[in-house]
């Protein structure tokens, strides 16, 4: 069964309580009676391994030859 945790909007009383999906979300505080409001807390996520980062996709830069740059140069200076 999840945790959920509560705070009264009129007193500030915090609480947390264990409730099933399909129960009803309580809306009064049982101290004073107020409104209560569902407090959501932060998530402890990690993401570990590769595929999570932009530069996990890409491949290595190719480093350019001189024999290529040369084989081109030449041509293109031939015709």
């Amino acid at each position: 069964m999840p945790t959920y945790s509560y705070r009264c909007t009129a007193c500030d009383n915090a609480f947390d309580i264990h409730q099933q999906f399909s129960d009803a979300s309580l809306t009064e505080c049982p101290s004073c009676g107020g409104q209560l409001r569902k407090v959501f807390g932060n998530l402890g996520v990690t993401f570990n391994g590769t595929g999570f980062y932009r530069n996990d996709s890409r491949s290595a830069p190719k480093p350019v030859s001189s024999s290529s740059a040369s084989d081109s140069g030449g041509k293109s200076a031939g015709s």
